[in-house]
């Protein structure tokens, strides 16, 4: 026997039922899937995945697995195979069933409860199995251990129909397989979507270098395979592809170190990982990222703030050594230091502390100061071996602290002591009569022709009107302070009321729904990514929280006699003429919204009981900041070749 398979028969010796505790039963999982996977809807679908995938990925992390391969099936069940230790298929002491089945029917019954078993974890506890199996149609598992191959299948939210049994020798020494069919009389019916899983799954491998992932969709007959070397350092290259780079260097750093558990009367410790990498591009834009454990901290925590405090303490010391501020003037910001950077903060630790229930912010305060040595360690001696590039990253701050101070004047004069004054409201603005902002809505209407029509035919009651002039300003090619010397920016920014980044503050918003209402067509379009671009840069907690939308208006008015129906698809016009046969009918096409009057704007595009709104929601941040670079940013090659691949896609052009 070779000494790899050795060292790892001797982890799976460890590795078995005693290292599994229960808390509790399955009971309540198919009765409020939302509170274990966030919704029944394509989110929550896809979150049956991950929790599968995370199991696989903590077997990485502890050094049992390699690689993990997920498989989108012809028939739309996936398949999660890795080759980490396999789930335990002894006798649980508790259950007195097999320890496999434990883990998969039994909500919070897993080895993550137990320090010897998971030095590190990413998913919710050890639930995330029983989870997925409780709202699938059928699951298989197949776990290897040892060469010995077993099988247990279960049905309709996690019931065994097939007990486990073992199937005999297996040319694989260890590893786990689940398949699963998610229950549709549960979930919402939808299919899986090949590009959520494909960048989740990129996303895990730059966070887990050395990890293979291969992801195999059998529906469209693809296969990809990811494995990074280089880490984070891959990832910012990746992110960084589309903008230009102020400095050609990326900057890395990884440490380990050893901490004290808390709260434990013996001196026992656990050792937390952190790895950074950031790089400066010449955009006005902040994208630095956080993670725990895989896990994206979208708020941050103390992760993010050690990283960002030792980048301050840095820059601020250089700038005073060459003697470009003095020590008493006015010093760089965590803000001004993040203008133009890309960058990654990747934390294993064995005992992550969040605040709240959403995994969002790390609230571990140990993990600050040693963010802030590594990130300061490794950034001293890049700054100390590349002068020149150090001179420009300070030059570029200096720019950028001038206009924070710019922009700071124009926030400051947009500021009203109650987000209801209505002194201080942009004049063109047309606000509603309701103070509950938990039912008001705000439509940013294109144009003053619209605006006058959706002044005239809202529900003045709860629908507050703001027309635009023209197309606002590019936010991501725009320098700070002429941002917010715009005036079509600025009246959203009074009107919303709620302030923008770092300091937007979500409680204050004047309105629960912001609509984007424009033409359906490509300046429409257009002037719907300008407003997008902005909202996600500046004020991007509202599509975090669904608080954003899209109005779209009706394409044609179909006519047959006195009779009328407005189609918003070509198909829905096209099933419209086949209803009416060999009726005579008329179809206008509307190229504007100001074609329509107050009446038919309000009954196609206003109201409530009929019009269609689309939600503007974003799964992955981290994708979702590339697309706009891409799309909006200053590089025109990228863009140019993203539109020659693309344009093969777009089926009708108005020019």
């Amino acid at each position: 026997m070779e000494q790899n398979e050795k060292i790892k028969l001797e982890q799976e010796k460890e590795y078995g039922a005693s290292s599994i505790r229960i808390l509790e039963g399955l009971e309540a999982v198919r009765k409020r899937p939302g509170m274990y996977i966030g919704s029944t809807g394509p989110q929550g679908l896809h979150h049956m995945i991950w929790e599968i995938v995370d199991n696989s990925i903590d077997e990485a992390m502890g050094g049992y697995a390699t690689r993990v391969i997920v498989t989108l099936t012809k028939d739309g069940s996936i398949r999660v195979d890795d080759d980490g230790r396999g789930i335990p298929v002894d006798i649980h002491p508790k259950t007195g069933k097999s320890t496999v089945e434990t883990v998969l029917t039994v909500l919070h019954a897993g080895g993550k409860f137990d320090n010897s078993s998971y030095k590190i974890s990413g998913g919710l506890h050890g639930v995330g199995a029983s989870v997925t199996n409780a709202l699938s149609k059928w699951m298989k598992v197949w776990v290897c251990r040892n060469h010995e191959q077993y099988y247990v299948e279960f049905q309709n939210g996690g019931h065994t129909v097939e007990p486990l049994k073992k199937l005999g020798q297996s040319e694989k020494l260890q590893g786990t397989v689940v398949e699963f069919f998610p229950d549709f009389t549960v979930m919402e019916q939808a299919p899986f979507e090949h590009e959520i899983i494909a960048s989740r799954l990129r996303q895990l491998t730059y966070l887990n270098k050395g990890l293979k992932i291969i992801f195999i969709d059998e529906q469209t007959g693809t296969k990809d395979e990811w494995l990074y070397e280089g880490g984070l350092k891959e990832y910012i290259e990746d992110l960084n592809r589309d903008k230009e780079k102020l400095v050609p260097s990326i900057v890395y750093g990884e440490d380990e170190q050893k901490v004290k558990v808390p709260n434990t009367l013996n001196e026992e410790y656990y050792n937390i990982k952190v790895e950074v990498a950031f790089q400066y591009n010449k955009t006005y834009n902040n994208s630095c990222y956080s993670f725990c454990n895989n896990i994206n901290t979208i708020e941050g925590g103390t992760h993010e703030e050690g990283f960002k405090l030792a980048l301050v303490k840095i820059l601020n010391r250089f700038a005073i050594e060459r003697k470009f501020i003095k020590e008493s003037d006015e010093k760089f910001t965590k803000d001004d230091v993040a203008e133009g950077l890309t960058a990654i903060v990747s934390i294993k630790h064995p005992n992550p502390q969040y605040e709240g229930q959403t995994k969002r912010k790390l609230g571990n305060t140990e993990v600050r100061p040693f963010v802030n040595k590594v990130t300061s360690d490794v950034f001293e001696k890049y700054i100390l071996e590349n002068p020149d590039d150090a001179l420009v990253i300070i030059k570029k701050i200096m720019l950028a602290q001038e206009a924070r101070r710019k922009s700071q004047e124009a926030k400051d004069a947009t500021r009203r002591k109650s987000p209801f004054d209505t002194a201080s409201l942009p004049g063109k603005l047309a606000d509603c009569s309701t103070k509950d902002h938990t039912i008001s809505e705000l439509y940013i209407v294109e144009g003053d022709s619209a605006g006058g029509s959706a002044k005239l035919g809202r529900n003045r009651e709860f629908q507050a009107i703001l027309p635009l002039k023209g197309k606002i300003l590019n936010v991501e090619k725009a320098k700070t302070n002429k941002i917010f010397e715009n005036d079509e920016i600025m009246a959203m920014i009074t009107a919303i009321g709620a302030g923008v980044n770092p300091e937007f503050d979500l409680t204050k918003i004047r309105y629960d729904k912001i609509i984007i209402m424009t033409d359906a067509d490509v300046d429409g379009s257009h002037i719907r990514i300008l407003l997008l671009t902005f909202f996600f840069r500046y004020m991007y907690p509202l599509i975090e929280n669904g608080h954003i939308y899209a109005a779209q208006p009706p394409l044609f008015k179909f006519m047959v006699g006195k009779s009328v129906k407005y189609a918003y698809t070509d198909q829905e016009l096209e099933d419209f003429k086949a209803e009416a046969k060999n009726a005579k009918y008329t179809v206008q096409r509307y190229k504007g919204l100001g074609e329509m009057n107050p009446e038919q704007l309000w009954e196609t595009t206003m109201d409530p009981e009929n019009r269609i709104l689309h939600k503007i929601s974003i799964d992955d941040a981290v994708k979702a900041d590339q697309e706009f670079s891409l799309l909006m940013g200053d590089d025109v090659i990228p863009r140019k070749d993203f539109i020659s691949k693309n344009a093969k896609f777009v089926k009708n052009l108005d020019i």
